[in-house]
């Protein structure tokens, strides 16, 4: 019986306790009779009447062990762990008398270890309105703390709303986000999901759907939840016209999908709109490094395009065909300059439809090929039109512009890229080597049969010559990810699944069937 369980047991009995040091007393008996044993236990005879011992309020004890949380932060950075918040105020940073100490979780090995301060910020919660709390986040740092990418100022302090980021000295190093408890925004997602997973803040969105963060129940590792609106892509009535078509047996099949340089598609959910659930890549987007004033070194295009290639000839030679080829869809493993590279959303067309993909496409036919855009999605293709957009991605990455734009030419985009004219601009060039050039023309060819393979591109000179570094490099990466592949090879789905799958491709694009060789089963 614990100290505090004691105490209202002589309150309840009305025990007067002549002897502080007197075991006999705690019973709470009003007995004289005070006979006890040498050790300081009740002797056999000093029976106590069961109905007079009080109860010990073991779900009260538990209760009081385990409070409940005002606020959780789940980790985004790398070594960080998760932090339910259940004390009023928790102090975070380098120094070992922290609440959250950094020193503790080994984050020195970090590179932004030696940017954060002794004591770099504070969490707190204080009384506010109609007697209810108010969570702040309060910066003590020498470099700066971070609220959705906002920068608090040292001594100052911002209130902390559901699903806020915080970030630390820079403001893309996010390293938490803030859930509160009582913000019950999980109920718009299906039960079947929510039993899972706990839906956090969004990381994009674009036409077919928005992507969350999300953080599975069982291991609290972070994952991403892609949502497509079912009801826009319904319009077309493809699915009715179609009842043989399964969804769930086109993301069984996309789930086998294995590859080192491919997102992982864990979990799939229908409700009134699909969710999708995905590997989580935390380096952001191609598009974003892309994008940058500084050109990408021609050595880091060659380590990425390199990984490109191996993950879409995996998609062919097991029968699936991308067709939405971008730098947005290409997820780097971290900020780093060298690493892993993922390609998404290489099912889309099972799940939506051919043509309500088209449709979708087209608004923004960058990267799209010349037949595809003559034939609007109407007509069946090859998987040349993959090897097309990977040479327009070379094109930007190696550049920094897109070949295909309305700006610098009289012709419309489609006629641009139908007759594949593309704009060539020579002092962006002049630091790119011939080799690398000649890989970007042998790839936007319009007639899809001279286009080169990804067989063929894995073996062209700019991938061959003097780069086994490049290579060293990729394999190195993989090794830390524990990932065993030995590139090229790649067919590593069941017999039966790609069976299945080459089946429903159609090469030649003389078939008149309107779904292209990507659709495992027939869809109109």
């Amino acid at each position: 019986m614990s100290r505090e369980t004691g105490s209202e047991a002589q309150q309840s009995q009305g025990a007067r306790q002549s002897q502080s040091g007197a075991s006999s007393s705690s019973s709470g008996s009003q007995s004289t009779s005070q006979s006890s044993s040498s050790s300081g236990t009740l002797s056999s005879l000093d029976t106590v009447p069961t109905q007079e011992l009080p109860s010990i309020p073991e779900d009260q004890e538990s209760e009081e062990l385990a409070p409940q949380p005002w606020g959780r932060l789940f980790a985004l950075g790398k070594g960080f762990s998760n932090c339910d918040c259940v004390n009023d105020e928790y102090w975070f940073g380098r120094d070992k008398s922290c609440d959250y100490s950094f020193s503790k979780l080994g984050l020195s090995e970090t590179g932004f270890y030696q940017n954060y301060s002794k004591k770099h910020f504070r969490i707190f919660r204080e009384m506010g309105p109609k007697n209810s709390y108010v969570a702040y986040i309060e910066d003590h740092s020498a470099n700066g703390t971070f609220v959705n990418r906002e920068l608090i100022g040292k001594g100052k302090r911002l209130p902390l709303t559901h699903n806020s980021e915080i970030a630390l000295s820079i403001q893309t190093n996010k390293v938490f986000v803030f859930s509160d408890p009582t913000v019950d925004d999980q109920l718009v997602f299906p039960s079947e999901l929510r039993e899972k997973y706990i839906m956090s803040k969004t990381l994009g969105s674009g036409a077919c759907g928005e992507v969350k963060l999300a953080f599975e129940k069982s291991t609290c590792n972070k994952v991403a939840v892609k949502i497509i609106n079912k009801r826009k892509f319904m319009a077309s009535g493809i699915r009715e016209a179609n009842p043989a078509f399964n969804i769930n047996t086109e993301i069984e099949i996309l789930k086998k999908i294995d590859h080192p340089c491919l997102i992982k598609i864990k979990n799939f959910f229908e409700a009134e709109d699909y969710y999708i659930v995905l590997e989580l890549m935390e380096g952001g987007e191609l598009y974003d490094r892309v994008s940058r004033p500084i050109k990408m070194k021609e050595a880091t295009c060659k380590l990425y395009f390199y990984q490109m290639l191996l993950a879409v000839k995996y998609l062919h030679d097991n029968g699936i065909i991308h067709r939405d080829l971008k730098p947005e869809n290409v997820l780097l493993s971290s900020s780093e300059e060298a690493c892993l590279i993922k390609i998404t959303d290489f099912g889309q067309s099972k799940i939506l439809g051919e043509t309500s993909l088209m449709k979708t496409l087209c608004g923004t036919p960058t990267y799209l090929a010349p037949e595809v855009l003559n034939s609007l999605g109407t007509a069946g293709y090859s998987r040349a039109v993959d090897c097309w957009s990977l040479g327009v991605i070379l094109f930007v990455c190696l550049c920094g512009y897109p070949p295909f734009n309305e700006q610098n030419t009289q012709l419309s985009l489609k006629d641009q890229i139908t007759r594949g004219e593309y704009t060539f601009i020579p002092k962006e060039w002049k630091h790119v080597s011939d080799t690398a050039l000649d890989l970007v023309k042998k790839l936007l060819v319009v007639d899809p049969s001279k286009r080169l393979t990804t067989e063929e591109a894995l073996e062209h000179p700019w991938l061959q010559v003097g780069d086994e570094d490049m290579k060293n490099t990729f394999q190195h990466l993989l090794a830390q990810t524990r990932t065993n592949m030995n590139p090229p090879q790649t067919s590593k789905m069941p017999t039966a699944t790609r069976k299945r799958l080459h089946e429903n491709e159609e090469e030649s694009g003389s078939s008149k069937r309107a779904v292209p060789s990507t659709s495992l089963q027939k869809m109109r």
